[in-house]
């Protein structure tokens, strides 16, 4: 892990506190653990990668637009008040790309495989941050639904292997970590 200036690390622990409050008592699917440790992992296999603030930022607040009732307004309005105005638009842009559009709520007559498919054709259009951002995303997730849901991991490990082979634009390094990360975890089943 890169040692992050003071400076980033004060604007990560602020993002972090923020994105903890917005998942409120939501928790990991198969463990009691708070939700926000998911997002600190992701952020952390990043920092092996990249120092930039926005990245860094956006992989903490990944899953708020998609699991809370907090809106885009609110990131940038909170963001505004810590980070500069082209950090703000790059960070509220990789969570807006990383955030799932084709949900059940609003896709009802489509099943989980025709949503997926239509969100890897997404992901495959996201600039490479975001794609690198997913790549860390789906490294910790790969890891955790293995140990805690070996039966649902086959679906889930394939739409990880499709986002992979279609999203490849990303930091070549993290890309080749998630691709090993996969088959180790499909070796597992």
């Amino acid at each position: 892990m890169i040692s992050l200036p003071a400076h980033i690390q004060n604007v990560l622990d602020q993002v972090t506190e923020f994105a903890d409050q917005a998942h409120g008592d939501q928790t990991r699917k198969y463990t009691p653990e708070r939700y926000i440790v998911h997002p600190v992992r992701v952020m952390k296999i990043l920092t092996e990668y990249t120092t930039d603030i926005s990245m860094l930022a956006a992989a903490l607040l990944h899953d708020v637009l998609e699991d809370t009732p907090v809106k885009s307004e609110d990131i940038e309005a909170f963001l505004e008040h810590i980070m500069v105005a082209s950090e703000v638009r790059k960070t509220l842009r990789f969570v807006e790309e990383l955030t799932d559009v084709y949900v059940k709520p609003d896709f009802p007559h489509l099943n989980r495989r025709q949503r997926k498919e239509l969100e890897v054709a997404r992901i495959a259009k996201t600039s490479k941050d975001s794609q690198t951002i997913k790549y860390a995303d789906i490294i910790d997730n790969c890891v955790e639904i293995v140990k805690h849901d070996r039966g649902f991991a086959g679906k889930f490990l394939f739409e990880c292997r499709e986002i992979l082979r279609k999203a490849p634009n990303g930091d070549p390094r993290l890309y080749e970590k998630a691709v090993m990360t996969l088959n180790v975890a499909v070796k597992q089943l």
